[in-house]
């Protein structure tokens, strides 16, 4: 069964939103909330709903409960954010509504947006699992909505002279991460994983190609 390992690089930033980082997002949002107090019948339904529409870029991040880092393609953002602004600008284009009916359909986009970003990132990490080796991918942290790029490792090998490859070039890749700058350098999430003790820190100054495999089909 084909396998998934994910290097990506750990950091902390402030939580923003996939979406927020679309270069369309303040325009489209800053139209939505100037019109919100036009589209319900009821007083009560306006603070509601610009509370949902200020609070967009938090509480993504907060649904996301993804156990990956949030990054992602950049052509996958731009799928999910047409997709937001088609329900939202049909939203908007109606007359005023009955009570209680506006904030519900925002919630309801909401809830289609997070489950698209959620698909999104998870779809692009396990297309690695059909590529045999180190493979790397552009995305955008959705963090801090700063360039980011995605390393993976997949297992998908169709001979053992393919798998020895694969082998060979996480060595690499492992060797190089370790001569860099401690003070520079990202920690790939596979160290600091409890699943891979055997490529932890201390261990990679003297990893060998058989170690790697080793450790490599233990899991």
């Amino acid at each position: 069964m084909a396998l998934l390992l994910c290097l990506v690089g750990v950091t902390a930033a402030l939580a923003q939103g996939c979406l927020h980082c679309h270069s369309k997002f303040s325009e489209k949002f800053s139209f939505y909330r100037h019109h919100v107090n036009l589209k319900s019948w009821w007083v009560g339904d306006i603070p509601v709903s610009g509370a949902l529409l200020t609070d967009w870029s938090d509480d993504t991040m907060k649904e996301l409960h993804l156990a990956i880092p949030a990054e992602i393609t950049r052509e996958k953002l731009d799928q999910v954010a047409t997709a937001v602004y088609q329900r939202m600008d049909q939203l908007y284009q109606g007359k005023m509504y009955f009570p209680e009916y506006f904030p519900n359909e925002l919630r309801n986009i909401f809830r289609e947006q997070v489950h698209l970003i959620q698909n999104a990132i998870i779809e692009s990490r396990l297309d690695c699992q059909r590529r045999c080796g180190i493979f790397q991918y552009e995305t955008i942290s959705c963090n801090n909505c700063t360039d980011s790029h995605v390393t993976c490792f997949g297992y998908n090998c169709e001979s053992s002279e393919q798998w020895e490859s694969a082998v060979q070039g996480l060595l690499n890749y492992i060797n190089n991460w370790h001569k860099q700058d401690v003070s520079m350098r990202a920690t790939p999430a596979f160290l600091v994983s409890p699943a891979f003790r055997c490529l932890e820190p201390p261990h990679l100054a003297n990893l060998t190609l058989e170690d790697a495999a080793e450790c490599l089909k233990q899991h």
